[in-house]
């Protein structure tokens, strides 16, 4: 189970809402981790850094197993080892296809 759902205090917080950009396979890893864990992603997010920041490891036996089910599932094949050598690839040229001549038309009013 994940580390830290004990409910011994509370702690008012104000969050922000930010936009971060991530691999995507592991943001697929960790929503399924936050569904399994019926956390919130927000919630998983903080709950790994908290325990990062303290040195200690956020899941337990049994989330580790999970996890190494998870990599399968999305085909992650980095660790942490690839950390902050990431990049980014251009993502493949979509194929724009020709709008009908009626549909063209279609948007266009003529003047009375």
């Amino acid at each position: 189970m994940y580390q830290g759902s004990e409910k011994s205090a509370e702690y008012a917080v104000e969050r922000v809402q930010t936009g971060v950009r991530i691999e995507k396979r592991l943001l697929k890893m960790m929503k399924a981790l936050a569904e399994y864990h019926d956390l919130t992603l927000g919630d998983l997010i903080e709950g790994i850094v908290l325990h990062a920041f303290d040195g200690k490891c956020p899941f337990g036996p049994e989330s580790l197993r999970r996890i190494a089910e998870f990599r399968k599932i999305y085909h992650l094949d980095l660790d942490s080892g690839a950390s902050h050598r990431l990049v980014e690839r251009r993502p493949e040229p979509r194929a724009v296809r020709a709008k009908p001549a009626s549909a063209k038309r279609a948007g266009v009013r003529r003047k009375s």
